[in-house]
């Protein structure tokens, strides 16, 4: 298996395994209590950020706030859906629905493999995403699912970078379902409730 460090948490065979990716400066468990609150009879499958950046872990390269390195995003969600094929295999989690959940720069590489992979992730729930890359390959996307959660006043993950995030979904036929709150750069207990009745929903 294409290796990320990683933690891998058995679940209920008839709950979603949550694929957990933290924000930047996080790890493993970050995501694992917003994991029990959401489905908590869920498998956990949490790896940990490959780049590091002054010591904290990050999903991919950036040149600066806000400003990501676009050819890092790509080598890094071919990284990441490489290691979710694998981890299916070795887990025997090939028969089981999976649902990638992420903050921030987690949320932003769900997003980007979603685009780029759609063979390894088609289910996302994304707190404080942004548009990770500016031009995604026209591929047909109508078998994805999308969650986004998303502050109107969030300084690091502009309404209108997110906005364009939903867009380059839906112009790609995915299933978009957008959540605003009036919030910043966070997760809302109105979010997790979303997170929580969108993930009971199957296609």
């Amino acid at each position: 298996m294409n290796t990320l460090r990683h933690r891998f948490v058995e679940g209920s065979a008839d709950a979603p395994v949550l694929l957990l990716l933290h924000g930047t400066g996080g790890s493993p468990e970050d995501l694992m209590g917003l994991a029990n609150e959401i489905s908590p009879d869920s498998a956990l499958l949490a790896p940990a950020g490959p780049v590091s950046e002054n010591g904290m872990a990050r999903w991919f390269r950036r040149l600066r706030e806000g400003v990501f390195d676009h050819e890092d995003v790509v080598v890094r969600a071919d990284q990441l859906a490489d290691f979710v094929l694998g981890a299916r295999s070795d887990y025997g989690l090939d028969e089981r629905r999976m649902v990638a959940v992420g903050f921030s720069n987690g949320a932003n590489i769900a997003a980007a493999t979603a685009l780029l992979r759609p063979d390894a992730i088609t289910e996302v729930v994304a707190f404080a995403a942004m548009l990770p890359v500016p031009e995604p390959p026209a591929v047909d996307l109508s078998g994805t699912r999308v969650l986004l959660s998303n502050g109107t006043r969030d300084p690091m993950a502009p309404e209108e970078s997110a906005k364009e995030l939903v867009a380059e979904f839906e112009q790609r036929s995915a299933e978009v379902t957008a959540h605003w709150h009036p919030g910043g750069h966070q997760i809302t207990a109105e979010g997790v409730q979303a997170a929580r009745n969108w993930l009971r929903n199957t296609r």
